[in-house]
C-alpha cells in the first residue's frame, strides 16, 4: 500500500493552459466555499490545505457533491475534541462513522509515542468527491488523506478502504497533524514518513530488513511506480529498528533533532540523540533481524 508524499494538484488532459488554470480557480472557490461554510461553525476560517498525503485504495469519481452536512463533534476519552465535517461524499456519513469509532484508540497511540503536548482539538473532513479532494486538499487520484495544521481530509475513495487500513491511514494522519507545529518544512521525508508509519503501523508483521543499507531519498519517497511503496517500507523499517535498539524515547528525539525547526543533519542528530555514529547505525540496521515485539 502506497503511503504519504507531498502531492500537487495536477490538471485534467482535457484541460490545460490558461483556460485550465482558470477553471481550477473557479472550482476552488466554489468547493472552497463549501468548506468555508462549514469551518465557520467551528469558529473561524483556516487555510486551504496542501501538504502532506497519504496514499490509499482508488474509487471512480462522484458526479455530483451533495451540499456539505452540519459538522458534529466527538468527544475523545483524552479531553480532545474531534469535529468531523462531510462535505457531500456519497458514503461520506458512513465513513466518518468509522473513522469517529477509531479516533479512540489512534489518539491514545499517538499520545503514547508524542506526549500529550499536541492540539487539543482535531478536524477531520471528508471531501465530497476526487475533485474537490485534489483541490482543496492537494490530493492525488490514488491518496486517501491530507493532514496540514488545520485538519486531516479523506478522500471519499477512503470509504473504500478495509478496516485496518483506515486504522493505518488515521493514526499515520493523526501522529503528522499532532507533530506538525514541531515539524520543520524541509525535514526528511524518509523521517517524517517513516516515524508516522511506525505509530500508524502494527507491530506485526516486522518490517522487513533492508536489501541495502540507507534510508529512502525524498525523491523514491515522493516518486510514483512500485518502488515508492518499498521506499516507505525502509523508512518504516528504520524507524522500528531505533526504536527497538534504542527505545521509544530515543526515536522521538531523532525526530526532533533531524526533523525539527532549527534541525541538524541525519549524523550529528544521530549522535546527539543516540550517541553512535551514522555509519554504526546503519550497519546496525542492515544486521538487524526485528522479532516483531512491539
Amino acid at each position: 500500500m502506497r503511503r504519504s508524499t507531498t502531492s500537487v494538484v495536477t490538471e485534467s488532459p482535457a484541460v490545460s493552459g490558461r483556460r485550465g488554470s482558470r477553471a481550477r480557480r473557479r472550482l476552488g472557490a466554489l468547493l472552497g466555499a463549501e468548506l468555508l461554510s462549514a469551518v465557520l461553525v467551528l469558529g473561524g476560517p483556516q487555510a486551504v490545505p496542501a501538504g502532506p498525503a497519504l496514499a490509499a485504495p482508488t474509487a471512480g469519481p462522484v458526479a455530483r457533491v451533495a451540499p456539505a452536512l452540519s459538522p458534529r463533534t466527538v468527544d475523545l476519552s483524552d479531553g480532545r475534541t474531534a469535529h468531523l465535517i462531510d462535505l457531500g461524499a456519497a458514503d461520506g456519513g458512513a465513513l466518518l462513522d468509522r473513522i469517529a469509532a477509531e479516533l479512540p484508540a489512534a489518539s491514545a497511540a499517538v499520545t503514547g509515542f508524542w506526549g500529550p503536548q499536541w492540539p487539543r482539538s482535531v478536524t477531520v473532513v471528508v471531501a465530497g468527491s476526487g475533485e474537490q479532494f485534489a483541490v482543496l486538499a492537494g490530493g492525488g487520484a490514488d491518496e486517501a488523506a491530507t493532514t496540514t495544521a488545520q485538519r486531516i481530509t479523506f478522500s471519499p475513495a477512503a470509504a473504500a478502504m478495509t478496516d485496518h487500513d483506515l486504522r493505518i491511514v488515521l493514526r499515520h494522519e493523526l501522529f503528522h497533524y499532532a507533530a506538525r507545529a514541531q515539524t520543520a518544512a524541509d525535514a526528511p521525508v524518509w523521517l517524517t514518513e517513516g516515524v508516522a508509519d511506525y505509530v500508524g503501523r502494527p507491530a506485526t508483521p516486522s518490517p522487513p530488513v533492508p536489501a541495502e543499507g540507507s534510508v529512502p531519498t525524498d525523491a523514491e519517497l515522493n516518486t510514483a511506480g512500485p518502488q515508492r511503496s518499498a521506499a516507505y517500507d525502509r523508512a518504516w523499517s528504520f524507524a522500528t529498528y531505533i526504536a527497538d535498539t534504542y527505545g521509544e524515547p530515543a526515536l522521538r528525539e531523532l525526530y526532533l533533532a533531524a526533523g525539527g525547526h532549527g534541525h541538524r543533519g541525519a549524523a550529528a542528530a544521530v549522535r546527539d540523540s543516540l550517541g553512535v555514529e551514522w555509519p554504526d547505525v546503519l550497519t546496525g540496521w542492515r544486521q538487524w533481524r526485528p522479532d516483531g515485539a512491539r
